[in-house]
């Protein structure tokens, strides 16, 4: 018996802002900027390219050339497409380990 094997899409699953963000989330804490900018260009697709070129102003092969893998997208960039997104970029402190010392 042959199993067929599909094709999975990420941004077909991104149906809100709440999927998107811990989405994102999850992406941002590997720490891996190639990995961050393909999963901006996933959620990006799931908005729609033409969608978010308008909300940002910025052009669609802009947005498809940042958020490739091998996009390097500028701060100012990617805070336009996470605002149009209806996300928000936060910061918090690293979780301590119990064997790490305590920073003064």
């Amino acid at each position: 018996m042959t199993e067929m094997i599909y094709d999975y899409d990420p941004a077909a699953a991104l149906e809100n802002n709440d999927a998107i963000a811990v989405f994102l989330t999850d992406a941002l804490e590997t720490g891996d900027s190639a990995y961050i900018a393909k999963a901006m260009g996933v959620v990006a697709r799931a908005k729609g390219m033409a969608e978010l070129a308008r909300e940002t102003g910025l052009s669609r092969e802009q947005l498809y050339r940042s958020f490739s893998e091998q996009g390097n997208p500028t701060l100012k960039t990617l805070l336009a497409v996470m605002r149009a997104l209806g996300v928000d970029l936060t910061v918090r402190p690293h979780e301590t380990k119990r064997d790490d010392p305590i920073p003064s």
